[in-house]
C-alpha cells in the first residue's frame, strides 16, 4: 500500500480513489462515490468529512466555459519589478489579489518576479488591462505577453 501522510489523514488506495473521483465530479452523490469506491456509504462519508476538515480537500467549484462568459482570451504575462524588496513583493501581491481577470499569479524564480494567467474578452481588453491596471500596480517595471492561440491541455486534477 502507497501512502502518503497529511496531518493525521493517511492517503491509502480508498482516499486516493474518493480523491480522484471527487476531482473528476465533485457534484458526485455519496452513494455512487461508495458504490465506485467499494465502500460502504457511511465509510465513504466519513473518509470525505474527514478529507475535507484536514484541508486536503479545500473546495469544491464549477468550471465555467470562458467563451461563453466573454472571456475567451487567455493571456501569460510575466512581470518584472523593479525592485525585489519585502515591501514591493507584498505590495504588488496584496493589489494582484483584487483583480479579478488575473485568473493566477505566481512568484517564480529566474529572469522575472512574477507569472500572472489573465483572461480578458479580446485584444483590446488585453490593452485597457495592460495599461490601466497592470502598468498601475506597484513596482511593475517591465512586461511580457504571451497570448495563447490553443489550449492544448487544461486540468485542475492533481496527479495522485
Amino acid at each position: 500500500m502507497n501512502a502518503i501522510l497529511s496531518e493525521t489523514i493517511i492517503i491509502d488506495d480508498a482516499n486516493r480513489r474518493i480523491l480522484q473521483l471527487l476531482q473528476e465530479d465533485g457534484r458526485i452523490t455519496n452513494q455512487e462515490l461508495a458504490r465506485r469506491c467499494g465502500l460502504s456509504p457511511a465509510t465513504c462519508f466519513e473518509r470525505v468529512k474527514r478529507l475535507r476538515a484536514s484541508g486536503i480537500v479545500r473546495q469544491f467549484t464549477a468550471i465555467l466555459d470562458p467563451v461563453a462568459l466573454d472571456r475567451a482570451l487567455m493571456i501569460f504575462i510575466e512581470v518584472l519589478l523593479d525592485r525585489t524588496t519585502d515591501d514591493v513583493f507584498a505590495a504588488f501581491a496584496a493589489q494582484v489579489r483584487d483583480v479579478p481577470e488575473v485568473m493566477e499569479c505566481h512568484m517564480v524564480a529566474g529572469g522575472f518576479d512574477y507569472l500572472l494567467k489573465v483572461r480578458v474578452s479580446d485584444m483590446a481588453a488585453y490593452r485597457r488591462f495592460l495599461g490601466e491596471i497592470l502598468a498601475a500596480m506597484p513596482g511593475v517595471r517591465e512586461t511580457r505577453t504571451y497570448a495563447v492561440l490553443e489550449e492544448v491541455k487544461q486540468s485542475t486534477a492533481l496527479p495522485i
